[in-house]
C-alpha cells in the first residue's frame, strides 16, 4: 500500500469537504476521482499530496514516497530559459553530477591525482545509472509527444502560452517518474494527437495515477477503479467509467428497494404502536417498537441525482439543401499556410466534427465557414442560412454591465425566466448566481453563458469552437442530449472523443492543408484510420526477398516511446462472481418472503381490529399468537435482507 486516508474528516470553514472518510491507494491503481463541480476533487489531491492536514483521522503514506501533482497552480511558475532545459530539471540529480563532472575534468587538466581520478569514475558511474546519458533525448521525446515540433524545443518557455507552458510542467511530471502521479484535468490542454500520446504513456507507466478529469473517453481508457466524492463521502467502484454508471444504476436500485421495504416496515410499526400503545394489554409491544424504530438504522432514499433539463431548439426557417460551399480555399499566416486550396460543402443534416491537432487551421476553417476570416479563394453561403457561432474569443462580445439572467434575455429567444432559469441551472449557474454581472465573471464562467446563448438562438447551423470547455459531466450529457433534438446542422471543433462520437455523422480533417471528408461516426473512422494504418506498415521481408534484394534486411520501423494497450481490468473472479449471484437470488427469495410476510401481518390485523373476535377467547388468542409470530418472521427476514444487500454492495 502507498497511501492510506482513514476515516479522515476536512472541513473548509463551516463546509464538511469530506467526512469519514477512507480510501487505500496501492500500486498499479488507475483511479478517476470523480464528483460534481465544486464537491472537493482538487482539495481531496491537495490533502494527499500533503498541503491540507485533516482535522479527523490519519494520511498514511510509505517512507520515501514520490507523489507527482499536476494542477492550474503550477501556471504561476516563470522562466527564460528553453522548454528542453525547463523539462530536464526533472532529472535534477543527473543535473548536478553533470556540473561536478564537468568541474572535476576542468581540474583534471592540471591536477590528475588519484583521489581526484577515483572520485571522477564515481561521478560517471553514478550519473549514467542516473540514466543522465539519454536525460536529453528523452525529454525531447517527451515534449515532441505532447505537440511540440523539434524547432519548438530551443524556444523559451515565456514566450509560449499558458495551454502550452502547462504541456512542458507535464513532460517535466512525467520524466520525473514519481510513485503516484496525480492529474488535475490533463486533457484541457492537449489537442487529439497528444492525448492519444498521454494514454499510451500512461498504460505502461508503473506507478500508480490518480486522474480528475470530465473526458469520459478519457477515463474509459485510463483507469480501473473509480472513486465518487459524493455528499461528502467516498464511493469505490471497479473498473472504468463505464462500468462505474452501470454498478452505480445498480447499487440504486438495490437501495431504493432497500429504503421502500424499510419504509413499509417503519409505517406498519408506527401503525401497531398508534393503535396499541393506549391499550394496557399491548402497551409493553408498542415500546418495544417504538424503541426498534427509534435504533432502526435509516436507509437513506436515492437522491435522483442532477435535474434533467430538456432543451428545444426552436429553428426559425428552414434552410436551402446547402448550407455552405468552398471553394479553392487558402489561408495563410505569414509563411505558414494552414490550407492550401480546399474545398468543401455542408449540407442540410450534417452533423461535422472538424478535429486534429492544434495549429492545423481548425479555428480558422470555422470562421472562415462563418465569414469572419479573409481568405483566398470563394465562400458561397447557401439559402435562408441562420447561423449562430460560439467561440471563446467572442466571449468580450458580451454585454459587460448586464447581469447573466439578463443576457439571455437579450438573445429574444422567447423563453420566459423560469425555462432560462432552468437552462443557467446546466451551465452551473444557480440561485442569485443568475443575478452576476457579466463583468465579474471568469473567462470559463463567460463562456458558460455565451454556450447558453448559442443554445437558445433561432438558428438553423451552429458553428462551436470547443464548446465543452468549462462543463462538468453532466452538462456536457445536456449539451449533447440537446444537439441531438437540434432539428439545425453544425460543424464543431472538439477534442472531447466521447462529445464527438455522441453528436458527429461526419468526420472533417485538416490533413496537409486540405480538409478531408469521411462519411461516418467517429468510432467508425477511429476503425477506419486503424485499418489504414495496418495497411501501411511493411511487412517483414522472407528470405526468398533478401536473396532477390541482398542480404541486407530492410530496417524495422521506429518503436513507440511507450506501445499502445488496453488497459487491463482486473481479473474476473469467478468464485466472487457465483458468491454474487447467489446473493442476488437469496435478495430476490427475501423480497418474495417479506412481500407475503407484510401481506399475512395486514390480514392478522384486520381481523384483530374485528370485534367479534374478541367475542371468542380461542379465536383471539390464537391470532394473537399468529401476529405475534408473523412479527418476529418480519424482523428476521428484515435483518437477513438488510444484511444480503450489504453483502451486495461490499462484493460490488
Amino acid at each position: 500500500m502507498l497511501i492510506a486516508l482513514q476515516d479522515i474528516t476536512f472541513e473548509f470553514g463551516a463546509r464538511v469537504i469530506v467526512e469519514d472518510a477512507s480510501w487505500h491507494i496501492v500500486p498499479g491503481d488507475r483511479v478517476g476521482l470523480i464528483g460534481l463541480n465544486g464537491t472537493g476533487k482538487s482539495t481531496l489531491l491537495r490533502i494527499i499530496n500533503g498541503e491540507y492536514s485533516v482535522s479527523k483521522g490519519s494520511v498514511n503514506k510509505i517512507r520515501n514516497l514520490s507523489i507527482g501533482f499536476f494542477n492550474q497552480d503550477l501556471l504561476s511558475f516563470e522562466s527564460d530559459e528553453s522548454i528542453l532545459n525547463v523539462g530536464m530539471t526533472a532529472f535534477s540529480e543527473a543535473l548536478e553530477l553533470e556540473k561536478e563532472i564537468d568541474r572535476i575534468t576542468k581540474e583534471l587538466e592540471h591536477n590528475q591525482t588519484e583521489a581526484l581520478l577515483h572520485e571522477f569514475s564515481d561521478k560517471l558511474h553514478a550519473f549514467e545509472a542516473l540514466d543522465g546519458y539519454n536525460m536529453r533525448h528523452k525529454t525531447a521525446q517527451v515534449l515532441e509527444g505532447l505537440g511540440f515540433s523539434t524547432a519548438d524545443l530551443e524556444r523559451p518557455y515565456s514566450q509560449f502560452s499558458g495551454g502550452w507552458r502547462m504541456r512542458v510542467l507535464l513532460a517535466k511530471l512525467i520524466l520525473q517518474h514519481p510513485d503516484v502521479l496525480m492529474l488535475d484535468e490533463p486533457t484541457n490542454h492537449l489537442d487529439l494527437p497528444s492525448i492519444e500520446w498521454l494514454e499510451k504513456y500512461l498504460q505502461n507507466y508503473n506507478g500508480a495515477v490518480i486522474i480528475v478529469s470530465h473526458d469520459r473517453y478519457f477515463l474509459d481508457r485510463m483507469v480501473n477503479k473509480i472513486v465518487e466524492l459524493y455528499q461528502q463521502q467516498l464511493h469505490h467502484y471497479s473498473g472504468n467509467y463505464e462500468d462505474y454508471e452501470q454498478e452505480k444504476d445498480l447499487r440504486r436500485e438495490l437501495q431504493q428497494r432497500a429504503y421502500e421495504n424499510q419504509q413499509e416496515y417503519i409505517r406498519q410499526q408506527e401503525r401497531f404502536i398508534e393503535r396499541f400503545k393506549a391499550k394496557a394489554t399491548k402497551a409493553a409491544q408498542a415500546q418495544s417498537a417504538m424503541k426498534r424504530l427509534e435504533r432502526l438504522d435509516r436507509v437513506e432514499q436515492v437522491d435522483s441525482g442532477p435535474s434533467k433539463i430538456r432543451i428545444n431548439f426552436n429553428v426559425d426557417k428552414t434552410p436551402g439543401k446547402i448550407l455552405c460551399t468552398l471553394t479553392g480555399v487558402t489561408k495563410r499566416f505569414g509563411n505558414i499556410t494552414v490550407l492550401n486550396n480546399t474545398g468543401a460543402e455542408i449540407n442540410r443534416g450534417d452533423k461535422i466534427a472538424l478535429i486534429g491537432a492544434n495549429g492545423k487551421g481548425k479555428s480558422t476553417l470555422l470562421r472562415i465557414i462563418a465569414g469572419t476570416e479573409q481568405m483566398e479563394g470563394e465562400r458561397i453561403p447557401g439559402h435562408n442560412v441562420v447561423p449562430a457561432f460560439y467561440a471563446q474569443h467572442q466571449l468580450e462580445a458580451l454585454h459587460m454591465d448586464y447581469e447573466i439572467l439578463e443576457e439571455l434575455k437579450s438573445a429574444g429567444s422567447g423563453r420566459n425566466e423560469l425555462e432560462l432559469r432552468s437552462l443557467l441551472g446546466c451551465f452551473l449557474f444557480t440561485g442569485d448566481d443568475v443575478f452576476k454581472k457579466i463583468r465579474i465573471l471568469s473567462g470559463g464562467e463567460k463562456a458558460r453563458v455565451a454556450l447558453a446563448k448559442t443554445i437558445i438562438s433561432q438558428a438553423n447551423f451552429l458553428l462551436l469552437d470547443e464548446p465543452t470547455n468549462h462543463l462538468d459531466m453532466n452538462s456536457v450529457q445536456m449539451l449533447i442530449d440537446a444537439l441531438g433534438k437540434y432539428e439545425g446542422s453544425y460543424v464543431l471543433v472538439s477534442h472531447d472523443r466521447y462529445f464527438v462520437s455522441q453528436t458527429a455523422n461526419k468526420i472533417w480533417e485538416i490533413v496537409d492543408g486540405e480538409i478531408k471528408e469521411f462519411k461516418g461516426t467517429y468510432a467508425e473512422w477511429e476503425e477506419w484510420k486503424k485499418r489504414q494504418a495496418a495497411a501501411s506498415q511493411p511487412t517483414k521481408p522472407t528470405k526468398n526477398d533478401r536473396k532477390n534484394k541482398g542480404s541486407e534486411p530492410a530496417p524495422e520501423p521506429p518503436k513507440p516511446v511507450a506501445p499502445a494497450a488496453p488497459v487491463k481490468s482486473a481479473p474476473i473472479d469467478k468464485e466472487a462472481k457465483r458468491e454474487l449471484q447467489k446473493l442476488q437470488k437469496q435478495f430476490q427469495q427475501l423480497e418474495t418472503e417479506l412481500a407475503r410476510l407484510n401481506e399475512k401481518k395486514q390480514q392478522l390485523e384486520t381481523a384483530l381490529g374485528n370485534p367479534d373476535v374478541y367475542g371468542d377467547k380461542g379465536k383471539f388468542q390464537q391470532i394473537e399468537s399468529d401476529y405475534k409470530q408473523t412479527l418476529k418472521d418480519l424482523e428476521q427476514a428484515n435483518q437477513q435482507y438488510e444484511s444480503v444487500f450489504e453483502k451486495i454492495v461490499e462484493q460490488g
